[in-house]
């Protein structure tokens, strides 16, 4: 087991630990998922060797090739862009999918789904054009859309906002995402418990925001190589 892996971990539980704290929230309601994209392997096992068991990938063929390479067992999320002609692999490898941005996909994912597989839908908070994920006046049809599916579930929503040196800037995207759910909930009858917001730089705001999952890929495995 890495010291070098082990100390870096113990300072991101620590974090999540005080934001927690800070927030009134349970530690247990916020779910560390290690970010592992274009890490090899061997830095997956490193992680493993210190009790990490979620682990989130961006790219479906990138996953394809180092799951099987990685100790069995373990949680995998896809939390990047998916295309619906990579829908059927995705099924296949995936836990979760973090990043579902159309009724399309969710259509695909559908299609292809040995078992059920839990979904968040990704919306668009900021509205940026280079952002993927759906607009938030749409979200609540696709979760109609999705009560009447037999294998995909949604669980809750995603989004990644404008970056900004500043965590404190992201705030608002962060609020913006937890009242659009808690309006969805009201409106669909829907259970949406998870919300999928934070990472390295802002993971404390989005804890305080109401996160349930934080996606944390630099401060665990350092800069992408």
């Amino acid at each position: 087991m890495s010291e070098e892996f082990a100390e870096r971990l113990n300072q991101v539980e620590q974090r999540i630990a005080a934001a927690c704290e800070k927030a009134g929230r349970s530690r247990d309601s916020v779910r560390l998922l290690a970010v592992s994209k274009t890490k090899p392997p061997a830095a997956v096992r490193e992680a493993v060797a210190c009790g990490l068991r979620m682990f989130g990938e961006n790219k479906v063929q990138e996953a394809q090739s180092k799951i099987p390479m990685c100790p069995s067992g373990l949680e995998w999320h896809l939390i990047g862009h998916l295309q619906s002609n990579k829908a059927k692999i995705a099924a296949q490898y995936f836990q979760m999918v973090h990043s579902v941005d159309s009724l399309k996909l969710l259509q695909a994912l559908e299609s292809h789904a040995g078992r059920t597989l839990p979904v968040l839908l990704q919306v668009n908070i900021s509205g940026e054009s280079a952002k993927f994920g759906m607009k938030p006046e749409d979200v609540s049809d696709v979760i109609d859309a999705a009560n009447q599916m037999q294998k995909c579930e949604v669980h809750g929503l995603m989004t990644i906002p404008p970056f900004s040196p500043d965590p404190e800037k992201t705030r608002k995207h962060f609020s913006s995402l937890r009242a659009l759910r808690d309006q969805l909930q009201e409106e669909t009858g829907t259970p949406l418990p998870e919300l999928s917001m934070g990472m390295s730089h802002d993971l404390e705001v989005a804890i305080q925001e109401g996160s349930t999952w934080v996606r944390i890929g630099t401060d665990l495995f350092g800069k992408r190589g």
